[in-house]
């Protein structure tokens, strides 16, 4: 699911910045823009296609050797990005969907402490309501879930009970969170369809 968001993202992001290529020529002083009017030049579209790129290595090799998937994401979330001293909706939202994934190889290998952090790193990109931060908090549950059961098997009831009742509360986070994406969804929809009578 997170794999095939990712991509769909990607996809967009390019589609866009490459249809505005076919018009004009791309450059720092002479930005390009996506339809949320957020600017799009070479370095960003280098920077999504590297993403992408990363996402797909990972792809590749996840089956066979988890080690190098996750290393290949690991790169990604400290890859130098174009305009640091900016706040790209994209980038943030590649991050924020790389750090979920990522969280989700640790679980497989298992590492939760790893896949702990992970969250907490993604969520730092994605601060407001939407499917990314949704997601992330999902992850957060499956992680937390994980924790029970390595807590359990350690004979730690208390601890397995406290991280089960943990991954029930981010569980609910995420659907509330979810919720709130559809619903803005569908007032922004309504609002629409009334301008346009």
């Amino acid at each position: 699911m997170s794999r095939a968001v990712l991509t769909r993202v990607l996809g967009v992001a390019c589609l866009f910045a490459l249809a505005a290529c076919a018009r004009e020529p791309a450059s720092r002083s002479h930005p390009l823009a996506l339809e949320a009017g957020v600017p799009i030049d070479n370095e960003l579209m280098a920077y999504l296609s590297m993403a992408r790129a990363r996402h797909h290595q990972a792809n590749l090799e996840e089956d066979d050797n988890l080690p190098t998937a996750i290393a290949s994401l690991e790169k990604l979330t400290v890859a130098p990005r174009p305009h640091p001293q900016e706040k790209t909706p994209e980038i943030e939202e590649v991050l924020a969907d790389t750090f979920a994934r990522l969280a989700e190889l640790e679980l497989r290998v298992p590492d939760v402490t790893a896949a702990t952090e992970s969250v907490r790193q993604g969520l730092l990109h994605a601060t407001e309501p939407s499917y990314f931060r949704g997601h992330l908090l999902e992850v957060g549950g499956l992680v937390e879930e994980a924790h029970e059961a390595s807590l359990r098997d350690a004979g730690a009831t208390a601890a397995a009970s406290a991280a089960r009742k943990k991954a029930i509360d981010l569980f609910q986070q995420a659907v509330n969170v979810q919720e709130l994406v559809v619903q803005s969804s569908l007032r922004k929809d309504a609002a629409s369809e009334g301008g346009s009578k």
